[in-house]
């Protein structure tokens, strides 16, 4: 498990996949418990940030994992 963590790939990956998608996640959320005063929120600005960030935070991921795994000498 450390050999992931290690990976710059990984940590960007996760990173991006948090930081973009993660304020979304959250007013959805939010809106859901009735944390909000709008139960129908339109974020436009999370949104574009999840959409822009998503697939490069997977395919980062994805990329530092397999690398990781391929470079294990086990």
């Amino acid at each position: 498990m450390a050999k992931y963590r290690r990976s710059w790939t990984v940590k960007a990956g996760l990173a991006l996949l948090v930081l973009g998608t993660g304020p979304l996640v959250l007013i959805v959320a939010g809106a859901a418990l009735g944390l909000t005063s709008d139960p129908n929120p339109n974020p436009v600005g999370p949104g574009l940030l999840a959409f822009f960030t998503f697939w490069p935070g997977v395919i980062l991921l994805a990329y530092g994992l397999l690398r990781a795994r391929k470079d294990d000498p086990v």
